[in-house]
């Protein structure tokens, strides 16, 4: 086997080559030793690395297996099994029923679910909801997602043809019609009710880490740029009842927004505008806004160009809160690199950032105080409060 090449006169370009340059060599002898068959048999019964081994054949399987789990997960939330086990474990023969599946079908169908932890195996050919089968009944967030992915998937059936831009227009790229319309503030709501309602079904999750982790009792005015429905509006103006409430988004989705919200008991306090935040001026009077998972749907420039509207609409006193899921960090890369860069990609737009990405763009648009707050689940979102 060859020995690593190194390109010495480009490392030794960067202030910390000699690191580089070791870090490099460490990874060559690592990747030998790791691909050599005899080592892979020797670790695999050796007892101190057994578990390593182990783990790593494991995780292997995983990204190899991951598509089919993935599709048990959506057979299940398909045809509601979760919820045919509300109210305690049915026997095989019921659920067969239940699901419209023969036996020896929807036996292979439950026993995937129990060994993804969907579901359990309660004896006696009995199912039960498992602990993430729980975790997922209820929650219509994250539901919606997962009925959702089908898309996605069918957009990745050729992910080479994705990345060389070669499968023609995506079917994720239609789903969100105003990411590129030159006229976006002249859709209908037909052409906008689709991505409006999976963003307010699971703009709940990020409600929640959002209002765990930011008090807004010192503020008065929230404006909510790109706020949908209503979602994160709602679950705001609802903790906390002094705000008054502000959203700004399409025409055709502020007017929806508008709708849904008149029916609450926050309608005296709401005001809905409609425009596009991109080519329009932004509502004044707002000393707190908020932009929620909206910059990683966007390109470069107009990140910067959003960002410098909210900071000549905002007082000097505001604040602008930014949540949305962000690289850079070990427990959330996968999610952010693997899963939203190409979910970014099918859609046309966009690309996930780390925290210093999104600080230098802050900056450039006139913020001076960036910081990173601590939240409870940072795989779903990443927050930020900036302030001029």
């Amino acid at each position: 086997m060859t020995e690593p090449h190194f390109s010495t006169s480009a490392v030794a370009a960067h202030p910390g080559w000699w690191r580089m340059l070791f870090r490099d060599h460490w990874a060559g002898l690592r990747n030998r030793l790791l691909g050599n068959s005899r080592f892979q048999q020797w670790s695999s019964r050796f007892p101190l690395t057994r578990p390593i081994a182990r783990a790593r054949a494991q995780a292997l399987f995983d990204l190899c297996s991951g598509f089919v789990y993935s599709q048990v997960l959506y057979a299940c939330v398909q045809c509601r099994l979760f919820d045919s086990l509300r109210n305690g474990p049915r026997n095989l023969n019921e659920l067969a029923s239940t699901l419209e599946l023969e036996s020896d079908k929807a036996a292979i169908l439950l026993e995937a679910a129990v060994s993804l932890e969907l579901l359990e195996d309660c004896g006696e050919q009995r199912f039960g909801l498992g602990p993430l089968g729980a975790v997922t009944l209820d929650n219509a967030g994250i539901q919606s997602i997962i009925r959702h992915h089908a898309i996605f998937y069918d957009d990745l059936r050729d992910p080479l043809a994705l990345l060389r831009g070669e499968s023609g227009p995506t079917q994720l790229a239609n789903y969100w019609p105003y990411g590129h319309s030159q006229a976006a503030a002249g859709l209908q709501n037909s052409e906008v009710s689709a991505y409006s309602e999976l963003m307010a079904d699971s703009h709940s999750l990020v409600a929640e880490e959002v209002l765990g982790s930011y008090s807004m009792q010192a503020h008065h005015t929230l404006l909510d740029i790109g706020g949908g429905l209503g979602a994160f509006t709602l679950a705001v103006g609802t903790r906390w009842p002094h705000l008054q409430l502000g959203l700004f988004d399409l025409p055709a989705v502020a007017a929806q927004a508008k709708v849904r919200l008149a029916t609450t008991p926050l309608a005296p306090r709401f005001t809905a505008h409609g425009g596009n935040f991109f080519t329009d001026d932004l509502p004044q009077g707002a000393d707190i806004i908020s932009l929620i998972r909206i910059l990683h749907d966007h390109a470069d420039a107009d990140v910067l160009t959003l960002l410098r509207s909210i900071r000549r609409c905002l007082p000097d006193h505001g604040t602008l809160l930014l949540a949305e899921p962000m690289a850079g960090e070990k427990s959330t890369d996968k999610m952010a690199r693997a899963y939203f860069g190409l979910y970014l990609l099918a859609m046309g737009k966009g690309r996930p950032r780390t925290p210093d990405e999104i600080r230098v763009f802050l900056q450039q648009a006139g913020f001076t105080k960036v910081r990173l707050l601590s939240n409870a689940r940072p795989i779903q979102t990443r927050i930020i409060l900036a302030n001029p």
